[in-house]
Parts: C-alpha cells; structure tokens; sequence
C-alpha cells in the first residue's frame, strides 16, 4: 500500500489538496516503518516534512526533518544530511527564529560547500543571505547572494538566478546603493522574460519603480507600472488595484507638470 500512498500523495500535492496529500504521506510513513527500507522511510518522511512547513505546521515538519536526518546519519549520506539541515534551517525561519535557522544553516553550509551539488549549495546560500538581509547584515547578504549566483551560473539555473538577481537588487536598494539595484533587477527581469515569468517579472518591476521614484525618473516608473498593470490584468493578482492606483497617479502628476 505504501507505493500507491505515495502515488496519489503526489498526485495530490499537484492539485494542490494539501490535506489530502498530508494524509496519504502519513500512511505511507506508517507502511515503511513496518515494512519499507531506511532509505524509503526517510523519502516519506522527509515528504511529510515538506507537505507539513507547506500547511505553516511547523513544529510537525521540525519533528519529521529530525527522524530524517537522524536515518541519514546512520546512512551517511552527506549530501542528503546537508540538504535536511537546511530544510531544518527553513522552518525555523519560517516559524520566526532567525538565530536557530542560522545555525541549521551554517551546518549544512560546513557539508555542502565541499561536495559538486551547485544547485543544493546555491539555494541555501541564497537562504543564508536572505536571513542575513532579514536582521540587517546587509554585506553579509551581498556576499552570500553573489556566492549563490556562481553556482546558479555553474549549473545554468535560470530560475536561480531570477530570483536570486531579485533578492540581491533589492537587498541594494536597502542598503541605498541604487545603481548596484538597478543592475541587479533589470538582470532579474531579463531572465524572468526568458523563463516566461510574467509573475516574477512583474515583482521585480514593482521594485524598479521604486526605485525609479525615489530617482525622480518617472517615466521609468510609468513604463514600468504600466507592464506590471497589464501582468495584473492577465493574471488577477492581489496588488492589481494598489498599482493600478500607483500609475494613475503617476499619469496625473505628468499631465499636470
């Protein structure tokens, strides 16, 4: 019963029925302690872990990632224990506590920087220095998110790099270095339009007129919220009447100048 638990948990978690998925995971957890291999009950588990931080239960997601890590150790699989500590490191910053998700962090920074895994090394650099940028240690922050970027750049991660393009741009902006920003999120927005990321090319957009304003280069500014207006428009996203406001706004003030 075990495989086909896991089959539809998948299945599931694709339609986005949490609960559901949740619940086939647990079941799955329970045939492979009785009858399954270490290696296929810290799969579960470790699934279990993930479906758990997704639903915000985090002390459950905590508990499943321990036990995980606990059958790596016995398996020595030094790649997998680095890349748990790191989802460790990832609940505890999702439950609001930086200082223990920085220690998760630097455990598994201690693991992975060693092994050929960029990918693995990328994001949790990237999850380092957004910690990093979260209590205000803004060089710590650069540094790590330029480390991120190298392995993003070795493995060709396009999505790495958008995102990680985004979050060091806006890192900048909060240090006051706007030409370092604007470098960084106009790079994040040509390898959003690549991936066809509209989404993601309309939050960074957000940004640049920030940062355009703050410049008093308004018509950047307007070319850039009227991207973002038709992104809202074709996708119904939450800010939609908040931007569409900003670049009215925008308008007007040019019409009367």
């Amino acid at each position: 019963m075990s495989e086909e638990d896991k089959h539809k948990a998948r299945i599931f978690l694709h339609r986005g029925d949490l609960q559901q998925a949740r619940s086939c995971y647990e079941k799955a957890v329970r045939d492979d302690r009785g009858n399954g291999s270490g290696q296929e009950l810290s799969d579960s588990l470790g699934n279990l872990g993930n479906i758990y931080a997704m639903m915000s239960a985090y002390d459950e997601s905590e508990q499943c990632y321990r036990e995980v890590l606990a059958i790596q150790r016995d398996l020595q699989d030094v790649n997998a224990i680095g890349q748990t500590l790191a989802n460790l490191g990832n609940v505890q910053a999702e439950a609001g506590r930086p200082e223990k998700a920085r220690s998760y962090y630097m455990e598994a920074l201690d693991l992975l920087r060693p092994l050929p895994d960029k990918r693995a090394l990328g994001v949790l650099l990237s999850s380092i220095a957004l910690q990093d940028a979260a209590v205000g240690r803004n060089e710590d922050a650069i540094a790590n998110f330029k480390q991120a970027l190298e392995c993003h750049r070795a493995v060709g991660d396009e999505d790495g790099l958008a995102v990680t393009y985004s979050q060091l741009g806006k890192t900048f902006l909060q240090a006051g270095n706007a030409q370092s920003a604007e470098k960084c999120l106009n790079n994040a927005s040509e390898h959003f339009i690549k991936l066809g990321n509209e989404e993601g090319e309309a939050a960074v957009l957000r940004l640049l007129a920030d940062l355009y304003e703050q410049a008093g280069k308004e018509e950047s500014a307007i070319r850039c919220l009227e991207r973002v207006v038709l992104v809202n428009a074709r996708y119904g996203l939450l800010q939609s009447r908040q931007d569409t406001a900003r670049l009215s706004g925008l308008l007007e003030r040019r019409r009367k100048a």
